[in-house]
């Protein structure tokens, strides 16, 4: 059975209302960065962090998961299907899908300072002031910017073993993500699906639709 390895981004859930950070009316519009998305944002502010947070995850209780989020879980009937999502919404295991690897975190869970303690708190906010079993301040379990990212390692792994790889709503500039692709063995088809013209590699095969659109003809092609 053939291995497919998905990469998605903040494109993928565009479609389901889920705002990005990075187009003109996404989120870096209304929030600088480094106020809501680093570790020293949190440490400068924790409440402005945790009403970002409560906000997003408001906002993911009555998002849907898109055709393109389907498609990718229907395709588990006929190949096996990793998706390393850069994501933190829950779309993906909403659509189906079984076998999820969230880089940055999870909006439906928080943790404790140490990050040793994870909680599912599904869609329901965190108060100002709220404490771990440690007695530690209970925060996002995002990784957030200045912070390890515990899960590249599997990630890499999984696109080490792809017979392909397929890249979706993501401009792979950030790191350490953006290295995943080159992960990947010699020879291995890569996709990436993307509305905006892109400047890829000559080994890169581009599909210029929006993500369901592209899962479409991507499923096609398989």
């Amino acid at each position: 059975m053939k291995h497919i390895v998905f990469l998605t981004g903040a494109g993928m859930s565009a479609e389901s209302g889920i705002s990005t950070f990075r187009d003109s009316n996404g989120l870096w519009e209304n929030y600088d960065v480094m106020q809501v998305a680093s570790i020293e944002g949190w440490y400068d502010n924790p409440d402005l962090v945790q009403q970002f947070y409560n906000d997003r995850r408001r906002q993911l209780k009555n998002a849907q998961p898109n055709e393109g989020h389907k498609i990718i879980a229907a395709l588990e009937e006929k190949f096996q299907v990793t998706v390393v999502t850069q994501n933190v919404d829950n779309l993906h295991e909403r659509a189906g899908s079984k076998q999820v690897i969230h880089l940055h975190g999870e909006l439906t869970k928080a943790c404790n300072e140490s990050k040793t303690e994870v909680y599912d708190i599904g869609y329901e906010p965190i108060t100002p002031g709220e404490k771990a079993k440690d007695g530690s301040r209970l925060r996002p379990f995002i990784v957030w910017f200045g912070e390890a990212v515990p899960m590249i390692d599997k990630a890499a792994d999984a696109v080490s073993q792809a017979d392909v790889v397929v890249i979706i709503g993501t401009s792979m500039k950030v790191y350490p993500a953006a290295g995943l692709v080159y992960y990947a063995r010699r020879g291995v088809p890569i996709y990436l699906i993307d509305p905006k013209e892109v400047s890829a590699p000559p080994q890169v095969i581009v599909i210029q639709e929006k993500a369901s659109d592209g899962m479409r003809k991507l499923a096609q092609l398989l």
